[in-house]
């Protein structure tokens, strides 16, 4: 089974970059016996087994972060960047797919596997369009999860990015300087995650502010300042939520004027319900293969919130390696999990093609 990985894993793919990956995931799936394998207006790899119109659709993505982590296998690992984020989950997905192809046409069905572009680069191009040509009776995300585990949230997401900047002065002159208005914006982005998170204990309902960057200059005659905030947000306080906070907060500033603000990659936080018929298969598939199954909330954001709110259809993430080493110059696979988790697709593919 990791041979597909492998081959996959040494095809570069930055976000923007995705073609040579896609026309191979292209050519696999159309070797495996899928009905239609193609790449779509997007850039997306899609391979379809199945004529039904409300599919189940397996979502994942094949542009990676940038630096070289060199393939290689030691240990009973795949070493190389992609194949936990996640290149892994995509080449399970297809593996599994080609598996249960005999009981998609048997109980005629649908099943759809889409690699998409650009979800590493926060404009989620392929899954935005992914979103308008389909409407999935259920959806696995292809992040991630461990073998064992489900994941049925992620976390929202709104990137701030301000910059300042006035007329050359003297140190002296007691205004505040362009640096000084980023760091006051800053502070106060972070006192509001502090008073909204002060009785929730839980990360997954937490607003989570970093500061992605900060730099400053001068050139005799004029000085600035430019900084990117992000904030990891909860169900109940919206990318809408902040960013009005946060304009409102500039517009009590003197001069505020002086401080020009924008924003993006906007995306809410979503959940999926544990008890749906997609969530129970994958239970039963992981109990199967002798694991104690755990649902996952994420703190970070994926494809998951792209889909989610349009599709409203049952959905979970799930995909073999640990997040934990995602986008690190460490990032590995164990063979053995990457082999248990086409297992557990296998087996909760197998349960859903046979209930309606």
């Amino acid at each position: 089974m990791i041979e597909l990985l492998e081959r996959c894993v040494r095809i570069p793919s930055l976000s923007g970059q995705e073609r040579a990956v896609a026309e191979f995931l292209c050519a696999e799936m159309q070797q495996r016996g899928f009905d239609r394998a193609f790449i779509d207006a997007a850039g997306n790899a899609v391979g379809v087994i199945g004529e039904d119109t409300r599919p189940i659709v397996l979502l994942g993505h094949m542009d990676i972060v940038g630096g070289s982590v060199p393939v290689r296998y030691e240990a009973g690992k795949l070493y190389g960047r992609g194949t936990v984020d996640a290149k892994g989950a995509l080449c399970a997905f297809i593996l599994a797919a080609e598996a249960v192809k005999p009981l998609v046409k048997r109980h005629n069905r649908s099943l759809v596997v889409i690699g998409a572009v650009e979800e590493e680069c926060a404009t989620s191009k392929g899954a935005r369009f992914a979103a308008e040509q389909y409407q999935p009776e259920s959806c696995v995300i292809g992040e991630p999860s461990g073998a064992d585990g489900i994941t049925v949230g992620y976390k929202g997401r709104l990137l701030i990015h301000a910059f300042a900047e006035r007329s050359a002065r003297h140190t002296a002159t007691p205004e505040p300087n362009p640096s000084e208005r980023i760091v006051a914006l800053w502070n106060y982005v972070s006192n509001l995650a502090e008073q909204w998170n002060r009785d929730r204990t839980r990360a997954f309902d937490q607003i989570l502010p970093s500061l992605r960057m900060i730099r400053s200059g001068e050139d005799g005659l004029r000085e600035w300042c430019e900084a990117t905030i992000a904030a990891r947000l909860p169900v109940a306080f919206t990318p809408a939520d902040l960013q009005g906070a946060v304009e409102q907060w500039r517009a009590a500033q003197p001069d505020a004027e002086a401080l020009r603000l924008s924003f993006s990659g906007a995306e809410v936080a979503w959940q999926s319900p544990k008890d749906t018929l997609l969530a129970r298969a994958f239970v039963d598939a992981i109990r199967a293969e002798g694991m104690r199954p755990a649902f996952k909330l994420k703190t970070g954001t994926a494809d998951f919130n792209v889909v989610g709110p349009i599709w409203r259809c049952p959905i979970v993430a799930y995909g073999p390696g640990d997040s934990a080493l995602d986008h690190t110059p460490d990032e590995h696979i164990e063979i053995a999990e990457f082999e248990r988790a086409v297992r557990v697709l296998t087996r909760a593919l197998s349960a859903l093609l046979a209930t309606r």
